[in-house]
């Protein structure tokens, strides 16, 4: 049987993704084959264009694009929300109100990036995914650079996730303790440790599709954090009386990362786009996408800023008051969420890694090495977020290292080299310059977060 190509992690078991991002849902990860996983799972692979042999010649088929316009705003917006939503108050109070225009500003271009990427699907129809863009921009070298740019920032934002969820066990857990005989590790460490331990064993699971029900609810858990902050600032004893700085230029490169982070899922926009009914349509999904989002986190921003104002937490749900239902609620969202992205974001690499096994290798020996293997990623992921828990810094590196990469600088090159014949003086010297003012961001903003990184580490081991 002839291996059919499937789009990047989008083949579905019972219509249900299996893998989705670390900002929202959907995780783009490199290209596996339809039939291994119709052999693994009953699975099918539908969206993207399946190519196959008739009369010797490709035909291209839309393979269940049927995504309407509603459910694609839908799509992107799920993707959008994750994450960085956290840390929107905390980035605004630090960098200024004025900072504002920089989110609405890094919004813009990441609309125009994602453009570029649907202009570079119409004109290579059997591109599939992001790492086909940059193979057939630049090459083998091309789909290497995406891969690694892709692979480094689910690493570094399951970090995070693992951060976020030590922050907001303890504060969920509150009154615990806990002590481990022989081991220095504090309650909220073996809490960690614990929790992670419960997920360890998803990373053995080849059918995702409950997991992934319950890590579908990116949008769910942004309305309920923003329903928490509004709730606490209508009924709770805190006032918005807090006055936000007009700006903090030295911060600037650092919060960049913070804001950066929140637009980044660009790796699965390709998939997006095959599945639309009508993909002509995808730069106004990705304009009311983006515009529905930045409006959420700015009004988010500005809540939580007044509120709290120099005390607010780089993780907003930990500056909430404890006692309200709500709240509750999203602390335990955190918490939740981050225990279920550990299987999801491993799938395609686990799977990938099983096809390159020798077939001399049985299915047992397989899974077994499948669940080692996810066993020591966990545990550096695990050993990392321990050692350098800071939350906002590790937040801040992965959207300064690798994010304006991803969704910025990345894009414009492909554009750029697939275009080269027929692009116009106007729209070079545009894209050019927007690669500068990535790289710039990049370098600063990387810089920033190493800097204040390096600071928090030697505060913490001075005292």
């Amino acid at each position: 049987m002839a291996k059919l190509p499937c789009p990047e992690s989008i083949c579905l078991s019972h219509h249900q993704v299996a893998s989705e991002t670390i900002h929202g849902e959907n995780l783009a990860l490199r290209q596996v084959t339809c039939d291994d996983f119709i052999e693994e799972n009953d699975q099918v692979c539908i969206y993207g264009h399946v190519q196959s042999m008739v009369n010797g010649e490709d035909v291209d088929q839309q393979a269940g694009a049927d995504r309407s316009f509603l459910h694609a705003v839908l799509n992107m917006s799920g993707m959008l929300i994750g994450l960085g939503q956290l840390s929107i108050p905390y980035a605004l109070e630090n960098g200024g109100w004025a900072s504002v225009f920089l989110l609405v500003g890094l919004a813009v271009i990441c609309i125009y990036s994602s453009h570029l990427l649907g202009k570079c699907l119409e004109r290579n129809r059997k591109s599939q995914s992001y790492v086909d863009l940059g193979e057939n921009a630049f090459g083998r070298k091309g789909r290497v650079l995406a891969s690694t740019f892709i692979y480094l920032e689910i690493f570094m934002a399951l970090v995070s996730y693992t951060i976020s969820l030590h922050d907001n066990l303890i504060t969920v857990l509150s009154g615990t303790r806990l002590k481990l005989p022989g081991a220095k590790l504090s309650t909220s460490q073996l809490l960690t440790v614990i929790a992670v331990l419960i997920a360890l064993p998803s990373l053995w699971l080849r059918d995702l599709s409950y997991i992934s029900y319950l890590s579908s609810g990116g949008i769910l858990m942004s309305l309920i954090i923003f329903t928490s902050v509004v709730c606490t600032a209508i009924f709770g004893s805190v006032k918005t009386n807090h006055s936000i700085p007009v700006l903090h230029v030295k911060k600037i490169p650092a919060i960049s990362g913070l804001y950066i982070f929140i637009y980044s899922g660009h790796t699965v926009f390709p998939n997006l786009y095959k599945a639309m009914k009508d993909p002509s349509k995808f730069t106004k999904v990705s304009i009311v996408s983006f515009a529905s989002v930045t409006a959420l986190y700015t009004a988010l921003a500005f809540l939580g800023a007044k509120l709290f104002g120099p005390q607010v937490n780089p993780q907003i749900t930990l500056s909430l008051p404890q006692h309200y239902f709500v709240t509750k609620i999203a602390l335990w969202a955190t918490v939740v969420t981050p225990m279920t992205k550990y299987a999801l974001a491993f799938a395609p690499i686990a799977i990938q890694l099983e096809q390159n096994l020798p077939d001399s290798v049985s299915s047992r020996m397989k899974l077994i090495i499948r669940g080692c293997a996810g066993f020591i990623l966990l545990l550096v992921i695990l050993t990392l977020a321990l050692s350098v828990p800071y939350f906002e810094h590790v937040l801040s590196l992965t959207g300064s290292l690798v994010s304006v990469c991803i969704c910025m600088i990345l894009p414009c090159a492909f554009y750029i080299k697939l275009s080269w014949p027929q692009i116009s003086k106007s729209l070079l010297i545009l894209n050019l310059s927007l690669i500068a003012f990535g790289l710039l961001l990049g370098v600063l903003g990387t810089f920033s977060s190493v800097t204040l990184l390096i600071k928090s580490l030697l505060k913490a081991h001075s005292t």
